[in-house]
């Protein structure tokens, strides 16, 4: 019995996206790091197969699970609003290993000054890349305000990592192993808004749940970028507080295995934490039109009258 695919709806979530069991299904399955070992020309294809999924006409002989891998694939690899593949490392298929690597070797050296400013540079560079393309595309940025924020972010991280490591100085052990989440906390909280300057500016595209657009909203990207700094806070937070407890330094007398278990440790962690994380807030995000800049607000009540209550938009990742 062949199922009759020409009307299967590719852009339907696959699972209710209104609960965060959904959602984490959902972030599972696009932040599998496995994905990121697949070559440019099988990305491609699973691009191809979506597209013409979209267009109705689906190759004969294809299952209703190829098109779910095939979407997986899509979803993991291109922007969803250019529809353009995504540099390697900005994927969140590739934070697991990414963010493993880097966090591990922040936890492990952060005695001397030199460790802790080269691993939170290497972890800021990182963070930029990754912001810039989970960006909302909508809103673009010029290569100058790219490297203004990703100095500052930069500087803010090593401002905070150098103060707290002094400051730490004559502080018990355990206090001082926590100053990287500290300043990986505070760069985020600097780093993402400044990679969505153009958003907080300019406002961001909001539409009814049709998606008519209705305008632009310098609320609803304030809205989108907070949650996005919570969920990167809340996605570093156990690997790096939580390992720091797990292997105290003093309980491992073979030196060597720090690094290598630390690293492990974070991406145990990572493998959970990216996805939950990711779906603490949907990706369509809400907002009440009564909470929307006067003018905005205004002119939808005008011309809609009280039909449209909220308005959505994508706040990114």
């Amino acid at each position: 019995l062949r199922m009759d695919l020409s009307r299967f709806d590719i852009d339907s979530p696959r699972w209710d996206q209104s609960t965060f069991m959904g959602r984490l299904k959902h972030f599972f399955n696009i932040t599998d790091c496995r994905t990121v070992l697949l070559s440019d020309a099988r990305l491609d294809e699973a691009k191809e197969l979506v597209e013409s999924c979209r267009a109705g006409s689906v190759p004969p002989g294809t299952t209703e699970e190829q098109l779910f891998y095939a979407k997986k694939l899509y979803d993991s690899a291109f922007h969803p609003d250019t529809g353009e593949r995504m540099n390697l490392i900005g994927r969140m298929s590739f934070q697991v290993p990414g963010g493993m690597a880097i966090t591990g070797f922040m936890l492990q050296f952060y005695r001397t000054v030199p460790a802790v400013v080269f691993w939170q540079w290497v972890n800021q560079s990182f963070n930029a890349l990754v912001n810039y393309t989970n960006r909302n595309a909508a809103s673009p940025i010029s290569n100058k305000q790219i490297g203004v924020a990703y100095a500052t972010a930069t500087s803010t991280a090593l401002a905070t990592a150098v103060g707290l490591n002094l400051y730490t100085k004559r502080a018990p052990p355990l206090v001082a192993r926590w100053v990287p989440f500290a300043a990986v906390a505070a760069a985020n909280c600097v780093n993402i808004p400044m990679m969505r300057q153009q958003e907080i500016l300019n406002g961001i595209a909001v539409t009814d749940e049709n998606g008519n657009k209705l305008g632009h909203s310098r609320k609803a990207a304030i809205k989108g970028i907070t949650q996005v700094v919570i969920s990167r806070v809340t996605m570093a937070a156990p690997g790096m507080t939580l390992s720091s407890l797990a292997f105290p330094p003093s309980t491992l007398r073979i030196t060597f295995l720090h690094a290598p278990l630390q690293v492990m440790m974070v991406g145990v962690f990572l493998i959970f934490m990216v996805p939950a994380a990711c779906s603490l807030f949907p990706q369509n995000c809400s907002m009440a039109v009564s909470k929307l800049e006067p003018e905005l607000r205004n002119s939808i009540v005008s011309q809609y009258g009280d039909k449209v209550q909220y308005v959505y938009f994508n706040k990114g990742l």
